[in-house]
């Protein structure tokens, strides 16, 4: 099992990203995006179940960031509209195979090795 991550850079407040996360081996129940900015605690950002496509945002990101994913291609995307300075952090795409959606990243069996996004002002 291997989630690849990919998408991240160096913007400026106010533009956008697209992060991709490829999954190979299985399928999972849910996939999602967590963070980590220097000294800070790994945070949920947003989760999508495969089965029904139900979407779940952390508050920090609603109206700006879209999860959704590519059924063929075995990918979950997270687009990030109107990126902050605050957004900046590595951010990993994670599943489980189970369709319970969870914001606790100690939920999560699978993970990919991170994608830094930096946001300058």
């Amino acid at each position: 099992v291997q989630l690849q991550a990919s998408g991240g850079g160096l913007v400026q407040a106010g533009d956008s990203l697209r992060l991709s996360c490829s999954a190979s081996g299985r399928t999972f129940g849910v996939m999602a995006w967590f963070r980590q900015a220097p000294g800070k605690w790994r945070e949920f950002v947003a989760a999508i179940r495969w089965s029904d496509l139900s979407t779940y945002y952390a508050d920090t990101v609603k109206g700006r960031f879209s999860i959704s994913r590519d059924d063929v291609k075995n990918t979950v995307y997270l687009q990030m509209n109107n990126l902050i300075t605050d957004d900046t952090a590595v951010y990993y795409c994670a599943a489980r195979p189970s369709p319970v959606i969870h914001y606790q990243y100690q939920q999560y069996n699978y993970w990919g090795q991170g994608t830094l996004v930096t946001v300058s002002s």
